[in-house]
């Protein structure tokens, strides 16, 4: 997808880094760090900056979203400007008495699921019941858009889904998702498999050697046989989406091809602009500066000489990793840099253990760009 240079096609809005759960891949380190998120007044203000890029999609996101108060007033500016809305959340705040708002002013909401076991869920999310809870929210939406739709509200586009961060842990039981856990809602409108990035605490050196998927699995992620084997066992009502990230690396290669995602722009809770939605390093805050200008200056970032030297060379996702904390070293500031060299390692030993794959995975192809027919027999 290219984008067009004066406006971003969608936007992702971390609104808080407050966040009731743990996650061991967290890209924003939410729940371990300064909540930083603006007043109501200055949110609004943050929201009409984004409002005046017109793009496609604004995202909201964190750590927990439901954690801030003034989300709703925030969703009914960008909701009365006609701009489609997502909310990605754990679950674990979602109450009954939000639902008529989030079917009234979201078109999506995306729940976080990382296994359909609690036991697997809980150890990546960080926290027990973590499950429980998602699944609990999960009920409360099925219940929900089933009773509108027998009402005969047929106005709303309200979509909701599943939305899985794929690591080693859970690689081998992805068809848990699509056999058990789906078919219990009957409402479900996707299932979303996404590997994890390397970015945030998934940089660490602990995390990239045990957790981040190893180049085969990631290939099969993205692969025609992946999609073809979970495809078989999801119920047919549900979109099933599968990504293995790699269009928000930012190799030089796939701004050649057009699969780069450069048509997102990354806010901070504090409003500041990211250069790269991944990466460390911002260009500028909305509250100072109109979002037209930091949008300009975050796109002259991808052709920074040090961008392109670091990421040329990545091949692996190994390398991804290496070039990430070389880009967050280098566009961080102090700041950053100090959040970063704070962070533990990460260790297995309590880790999910990890069960054989549900495939036999084959060795990718040497790199090749997107667009390329595969070589494969």
């Amino acid at each position: 997808m290219t984008t067009p240079t004066g406006s971003p096609y969608a936007i992702n809005w971390d609104v808080t880094y407050a966040c009731p759960l743990r996650c061991i891949h967290c890209y924003s380190e939410s729940g371990r760090r300064a909540a930083s998120q603006l007043s109501l007044k200055d949110m609004l203000r943050v929201t009409e900056e984004l409002i005046s890029l017109r793009p496609a999609s604004i995202q909201l996101s964190g750590g927990e979203p439901l954690l801030v108060k003034g989300l709703f007033q925030v969703a009914e500016r960008i909701s009365q400007a006609g701009i489609p809305l997502a909310l990605y959340t754990s679950g674990w705040l979602l109450e009954e008495a939000m639902l008529p708002e989030l079917l009234r002013l979201f078109t999506w909401v995306h729940v976080s699921v990382d296994g359909a076991t609690a036991g697997l869920h809980d150890a990546i999310r960080g926290r027990p019941g973590s499950f429980k809870r998602a699944l609990r929210a999960l009920t409360l939406l099925d219940g929900a858009v089933a009773a509108a739709r027998q009402r005969g509200d047929t106005a709303s586009q309200f979509q909701f889904g599943i939305d899985c961060v794929v690591v080693r842990s859970n690689f081998a039981r992805l068809e848990e998702f699509c056999t058990e856990l789906a078919p219990r809602f009957p409402q479900l409108s996707f299932l979303t498999f996404q590997a994890a990035i390397p970015s945030g605490l998934a940089t660490r050196p602990g995390f990239v050697e045990h957790e981040l998927l190893t180049d085969e699995q990631a290939h099969w992620l993205a692969s025609d046989e992946g999609r073809q084997h979970l495809s078989a066992l999801v119920p047919g009502t549900v979109q099933l989406q599968l990504s293995d990230s790699r269009a928000l690396q930012m190799h030089p290669e796939h701004f050649a091809s057009g699969t780069a995602a450069n048509y997102l722009m990354h806010v901070e809770a504090d409003g500041a602009v990211r250069s790269m939605a991944i990466y460390e390093g911002t260009v500028g805050r909305l509250l100072e500066e109109p979002a037209s200008v930091l949008w300009e200056r975050a796109l002259q970032r991808h052709s920074d000489p040090f961008v392109i030297e670091t990421l040329t060379p990545v091949r692996t996702m190994k390398d991804w990793a290496e070039a990430a904390r070389r880009l967050d070293s280098h566009f961080g500031s102090e700041e950053v840099r100090a959040r970063i060299a704070r962070r533990p390692d990460y260790f297995p030993s309590s880790a999910p253990a990890v069960r054989p794959p549900i495939i036999s995975l084959r060795k990718p192809a040497p790199w090749r760009l997107e667009t390329e027919p595969s070589q494969e027999p």
